[in-house]
């Protein structure tokens, strides 16, 4: 890791304050393949048949194709033994190796699959405005669509538990600066009004209220990241995952789909300055997967392929209906912030901080004496558990 993320920090040896914050916050509560994740795990497993156990499925699992969720897939259906009823969304940019893989996770794991695709027209217009917008994070249309979508069916097809990728291994590092919650409604709305997406009211949206209280809260869905509990390695995922099931590795994190290789590896270095390979390669360094040395040899390629880029810009802006002139008309605008627009980040804290105040009564009211002690001197810390 480098400046170019702007809220870095190095101490007098040079180490930066993304490694001080895996060692002190990270490392001493994560123990992946320990006898305790095992039985941790296994514990979470039990729960899940037992509540789900009346029920068709026993959890529901976005795949992408993507490394992360076909490992998790593979693991929870064959080694958990989970009854998974898996959702893709479509946003209109898969890779036909996505497709493949796809089709040969669910067929050689005999799991049932759902796959939205979501209204092109909506999508084209958010994604476009987003554009015109000039913000960092572009993937947030696909993403926001895509837990729209995944939460909709958990509730609908009464699935309490929906297993998720995420993970330390690969994804500990991944610097704020360098975009903004997906999940943001305020944003996505505010930005399409304020550009014109004409289709927006097609899209797959979720409300703060929805998305923060309604589904975990009411709903009472809960996330599960058994990646964290597993000795997991990208390495050997992709090694299983090719030979038991035929599945074919991307050359990257998450370009399974065309758009986010494109916006990954050709929008954020080259308008922004940020290259996430120094993140997903600084989570497995620290992770012990992979040495500093060989992540600076990766480093010395391109983030894209010089040959095909002016292709690729091609593809995506004609996709969205704009000619390769226009787009990178909107590549060399001034780079906007995502505080330019509304956004939920005075929600968030509020909302954060109402839960961890709400925790804090509670235990006041179970020991009254221990929490005394505590509660006045941290009342007025807030922490963002995400």
């Amino acid at each position: 890791m480098d400046t170019s993320d702007p809220d870095i920090k190095f101490d007098d040896q040079g180490v930066c304050s993304h490694c001080h914050t895996f060692d002190k916050a990270i490392r001493p509560n994560w123990y992946p393949g320990t006898p305790r994740a095992e039985q941790e795990l296994a514990a979470i497993v039990d729960r899940i048949k037992t509540a789900q156990k009346d029920q068709e499925y026993d959890a529901i699992i976005g795949i992408s194709g993507g490394v992360d969720s076909s490992y998790l897939a593979y693991w929870a259906s064959k080694v958990a033994g989970l009854r998974l009823l898996a959702v893709h969304v479509d946003a209109g940019w898969n890779s036909e190796l996505a497709v493949q893989n796809i089709e040969k996770l669910v067929r050689n794991l005999n799991i049932e699959l759902y796959t939205h695709v979501v209204d092109w027209e909506a999508m084209c217009d958010v994604q476009r405005a987003f554009f015109q917008a000039g913000v960092a994070n572009q993937d947030t249309p696909q993403d926001h669509a895509f837990f729209s979508v995944l939460y909709k069916f958990a509730v609908d097809n009464k699935i309490r538990f929906v297993m998720n990728g995420t993970n330390l291994a690969t994804e500990s590092i991944l610097p704020k600066a360098w975009g903004h919650d997906p999940m943001d409604a305020d944003q996505v709305t505010d930005i399409c009004h304020k550009f014109g997406a004409k289709a927006f009211s097609s899209f797959p949206l979720v409300s703060f209220y929805r998305y923060f209280v309604d589904i975990p809260y009411v709903k009472k869905i809960q996330v599960v990241r058994p990646l964290n509990y597993l000795n997991y390695s990208k390495t050997e995922a992709i090694r299983l995952l090719e030979s038991d099931l035929g599945w074919k590795y991307y050359g990257g994190k998450h370009y399974e789909s065309r758009f986010t290789k494109f916006f990954q590896g050709y929008w954020l270095p080259t308008k922004f300055g940020y290259d996430k390979r120094k993140a997903h390669l600084s989570s497995l360094i620290v992770a012990g997967e992979l040495t500093r040395a060989e992540a600076l040899e990766q480093l010395q390629q391109p983030p894209f392929d010089p040959a095909t880029v002016d292709a690729d810009l091609e593809f995506v802006a004609k996709k969205l209906g704009l000619t390769p002139e226009a787009f990178r008309q909107l590549m060399a605008e001034p780079n906007r912030h995502f505080t330019d627009y509304k956004n939920n980040s005075f929600k968030k804290k509020i909302y954060y901080y109402s839960r961890e105040l709400f925790f804090r009564l509670g235990g006041a009211i179970r020991h009254p004496k221990d929490a005394l002690r505590r509660m006045w001197g941290s009342l007025s810390v807030y922490s963002d558990p995400r």
